[in-house]
């Protein structure tokens, strides 16, 4: 008789890559996109090139992850095909980028949940003047702050999440999901005359810009799915499994991106949409429909899955800190735990103090978003780069059963040539995002040049 098999199988690996993708980017970066792009022809056609790129991501990170199936993340795959320098400086990277995504996200929350008390959607004027209103941007700062105190606190007692918890989490994203979905149904067709394209006629050169800028967000919005690097090796029937799983998973996400953004426009309106004052898409939308006490529930709602999710990334980053320092590349303080509650008290502290910095210095969603992509860049292109490397150094592997991906070399070409794109188009767009791209380039020089410090005083040490 033989032992049932403990390998993931294709639906469970289907889910898990819906999972990894699926967050709070959905309910906030589609104003984001149409506030770039001069139609819905080219909102529409980021949506869909995101969803490529992230199905030729995934598949290369999936065999990146059957070649070297090793734990601590990123940098074990960088230390292995680069140098242990750029290992250290992009897995800092990757934690200043994560940084970045809990602040955006709970400045999504502070959005939100001020929407409750304030109804943004009652009244579009008064949005237009809000919109300029400093306190406003300040209310946003302190609760998202707040936000990530109280879950410092609650990290810092050596309470965990629970399963039910992660059950509560996906439960509160599927109902928000058929909610947005929902007012296809129930919406008139009035809002339909305004998908209509801008009355700006762009030049060739303005359209591919405004691409470029739509991506950022997009990248943002179907960010996760590199997790996969973590599942290639646990995979029943990798060779099969894998890419099945992988291209149902970003088909199913790519249709609900697709239907959800269709319904904004449906019902918003790509006009409005694009205005720079709309922000809480949402709960706008729900307003429109069901009112603006539907309104206030779905902010909440939302409020509810932003809390969640700064307290997962406030369990997880400082685990990857004390990874670092096991293997004697962050100073041995980092694993420093309270004998009483066993909490990563330095790590976990470092982290939520790098969340709030980067919060005082950003103060809005936009503005980290630029600079938590530019980050993810780095990252995104040297680690699809380590598939070619790898192919050489680990070819005895490839008739052992591993998950290999079919046409090599075209799909990592062209994830690696999207986020060149993404980049530049970041570093470009001088006028919003030169900042964002400085800081991120000034972040990546300091880390590698603390790499060479530490490594320094580690020798003098000794």
């Amino acid at each position: 008789m033989t032992a049932k098999s403990n390998k993931l199988n294709l639906f469970d690996f289907t889910m898990i890559v819906v999972s990894l993708v699926i967050g709070m980017g959905i309910f906030r970066t589609p104003a984001n996109v149409a506030k770039a792009s001069p139609d819905t022809f080219l909102f529409f056609a980021a949506w869909i090139a995101g969803g490529l790129v992230a199905l030729c991501g995934a598949l290369t990170y999936a065999e990146i992850g059957s070649r070297l199936p090793v734990t601590g993340g990123y940098y074990k795959v960088f230390s292995y095909a680069y140098h242990p320098s750029i290992a250290f400086a992009i897995n800092c990277v990757i934690l200043v980028s994560n940084a970045a995504s809990l602040a955006a996200v709970a400045l999504v929350g502070g959005e939100y949940i001020t929407g409750i008390f304030i109804p943004l959607s009652k009244d579009i004027e008064w949005m237009k003047v809000a919109a300029n209103i400093s306190y406003i941007q300040t209310i946003h700062i302190i609760i998202a702050i707040v936000a990530i105190v109280i879950f410092y606190g609650v990290n810092l007692a050596g309470l965990k999440m629970s399963a039910k918890t992660q059950n509560v989490l996906t439960v509160i994203k599927i109902i928000l999901i058929l909610l947005l979905i929902a007012p296809l149904f129930f919406a008139d067709n009035s809002a339909v005359s305004q998908i209509t394209p801008s009355a700006i006629n762009p030049t060739f050169k303005e359209y591919i810009k405004a691409f470029g800028i739509g991506l950022v967000a997009v990248s943002f919005t179907y960010g996760g799915y590199q997790q996969t690097i973590n599942f290639g090796a646990e995979v029943d029937n990798a060779p099969k499994n894998v890419p099945r799983g992988i291209f149902f998973g970003i088909a199913i996400i790519v249709s609900l991106y697709l239907t959800i953004n269709y319904a904004y426009i449906k019902v918003i309106g790509f006009d409005t949409l694009h205005q720079p004052e709309t922000k809480n898409i949402a709960a706008i939308m729900a307003s429109k429909i069901f009112g603006v006490n539907a309104e206030r529930v779905l902010s909440g709602f939302l409020f509810l899955s932003v809390l969640a999710y700064v307290n997962v990334l406030l369990m997880s980053n400082p685990r990857v800190m004390y990874a670092m320092s096991e293997d004697k590349i962050l100073p041995d303080v980092f694993k420093k735990r309270n004998p009483k509650t066993d909490v990563l008290t330095v790590s976990l502290s470092v982290f939520a103090a790098i969340c709030i910095i980067i919060i005082f210095w950003a103060k809005e969603f936009d503005r980290i978003l630029s600079f938590t992509i530019f980050l993810d860049c780095f990252g995104m292109i040297l680690s699809a780069a380590t598939i070619f490397i790898l192919r050489k150094k680990t070819k005895h592997l490839d008739d052992t059963g591993i998950y290999k991906m079919k046409l090599f070399p075209v799909l990592p070409l062209i994830f690696i040539a999207a986020y060149i794109f993404v980049a530049i188009s970041i570093a470009l767009d001088y006028k919003d995002n030169k900042h964002a791209a400085l800081t991120g380039l000034a972040v990546m020089a300091v880390f590698t040049g603390l790499y060479f410090l530490l490594d320094k005083l580690k020798k003098n040490s000794r």
